[in-house]
């Protein structure tokens, strides 16, 4: 590495988020230098498709015109103001206007944020807020689910079920935070079970933890309809249809957490209405702006806001905000993502799409490394297994998945290994020609992985 490079400043001086750091000092990063549509090319003029739409969010690729026209736009009539003390402006009271318009069950009102973290952080103030108002002191308790992803804050990190984002963190923080089982059919099931049996079974399990926790200290469920940074899981058959009354019986809110699986990811605008959700509370983030601009919003039922209303009378004042929160640029840029998506219909283009795209990821099934490929939409995780017939998994020290997720960059393709789950989210905007160039990208990557496992295997210890 030549000093005073680039990529030497970078280690010197720059900490990168959710990475081996000492691999990273021992051997620098990839640095991108622009992008064009669903491709992205490094400092050194390396092409790759990125499969995962960067983080889950580039849903219109990576040079939308119009959106950095809307930006520069913005910028030149107002660059900045904020929502604090009764002000406002029109990009943010118009993309409320929207996104209550679009939203699924009774939302009625929209708070803006900067990133799906502070979205889910803000609703979990809310909903402690809100029990108080109500009379309800004790009823704050948060049920969230194992390898769930709800964002980096102390809070959100600690609603997560991601241990490796709360060891040495000290978190979970307090005793507020519970969670039941990862539902995922593939690896959880027991020989002959169902899915339908196995989402009663998850079912029975979370109706057991609010007895035993108490319905009356018990607040809230999240949920993201598809577990994005758990692996692309999807929902087993039934599984939120028989979540959702033992909810309503004990009066504990759904928060339907749709920072990935918004605007079209699963074939639909919500995720929510893949999945039959009528949710309490709505978080979104990533593709409400396509990721040209950093902007997440928590959109609330009638009840959370008459008892918002109720504290500021009590307190004088709402006593939450964010100095970026709903920013004029940020608001300008996810209107106009909104109209592109309905001009485009780009919901209609990612179901026509979508078959190409999970049955090209699903005919590596029959490959040595992969035991199991599920998906919705365009969003889809395939699972990596060392014995498929008994459901057995790598040895996660053998970083099984790191190692097909490089070989995937050698051959041109980013994507992402969670665990030994190599996730899919492609920019909405793919087509079936490029789809069909990703998979064969990942075969490519697949294939050398399983090469570079046999050769080692190979080599005498």
């Amino acid at each position: 590495m030549r000093p005073n490079s680039l990529h030497a400043a970078d280690i010197a001086h720059f900490i990168h988020q959710q990475t081996d750091l000492a691999d990273h000092h021992a051997h620098g990063a990839v640095l991108m230098a622009r992008g064009e549509g669903v491709h992205v090319f490094d400092t050194e003029g390396r092409e790759y498709i990125e499969a995962m739409a960067g983080l889950w969010c580039a849903s219109l690729g990576f040079s939308e015109k119009r959106l950095a026209d809307a930006a520069h736009k913005q910028l030149l009539a107002l660059p900045y103001y904020h929502t604090f003390f009764q002000k406002g402006h029109e990009p943010a009271v118009r993309l409320a206007e929207k996104l209550i318009e679009m939203a699924p069950g009774n939302l009625t009102h929209v708070l803006f944020q900067c990133s799906g973290s502070e979205a889910n952080d803000a609703a979990i103030k809310l909903i402690w807020y809100y029990n108080n108002q109500r009379g309800k002191p004790s009823k704050k308790k948060l049920i969230g689910r194992i390898r769930g992803y709800h964002g980096n804050t102390v809070a959100t990190a600690s609603l997560s079920g991601q241990p490796h984002m709360q060891a040495d963190f000290d978190l979970p923080y307090g005793d507020r935070f519970l969670h039941v089982s990862n539902p995922n059919y593939y690896r959880a099931h027991q020989p002959g079970e169902t899915e339908l049996q196995f989402s009663a079974r998850m079912a029975a399990e979370l109706e057991a933890l609010i007895e035993r926790e108490g319905a009356d200290n018990i607040a809230a469920f999240f949920a993201e309809p598809v577990q994005g940074g758990g692996g692309a899981i999807t929902p087993p058959e039934g599984y939120f249809q028989a979540i959702q009354p033992i909810l309503k019986k004990h009066d504990i809110l759904f928060v339907a957490d749709e920072v990935i699986c918004g605007f079209g990811r699963t074939g639909n605008m919500w995720g929510c209405e893949t999945y039959g959700i009528t949710p309490d509370i709505l978080t979104c983030a990533k593709q409400l702006t396509a990721a040209y601009q950093p902007l997440s919003a928590t959109l609330i039922s009638a009840p959370i806001q008459e008892a918002l209303i109720q504290g500021s009378r009590k307190h004088g004042s709402f006593g939450h905000g964010f100095t970026y929160g709903g920013h004029p640029v940020a608001c300008a840029v996810g209107l106009e993502t909104l109209a592109i998506y309905a001009e485009r219909d780009m919901v209609g283009h990612v179901q026509r799409v979508s078959p190409a795209f999970l049955n090209g990821l699903a005919a590596f099934r029959g490959h040595p490394l992969v035991g199991d490929v599920r998906g919705v939409g365009l969003i889809a995780g395939v699972e990596l297994m060392e014995d498929k017939a008994t459901r057995t998994p790598f040895d996660p020290a053998r970083k099984i998945g790191i190692l097909v997720q490089q070989k995937c960059h050698e051959a041109g393709l980013v994507v992402r290994a969670i665990g030994d789950r190599i996730a899919f989210t492609p920019p909405l905007i793919m087509t079936e020609a490029e789809i069909a160039l990703m998979c064969r990208r990942f075969g490519q990557g697949l294939d050398a992985a399983w090469m570079a496992m046999r050769e080692a295997a190979a080599v005498p210890a």
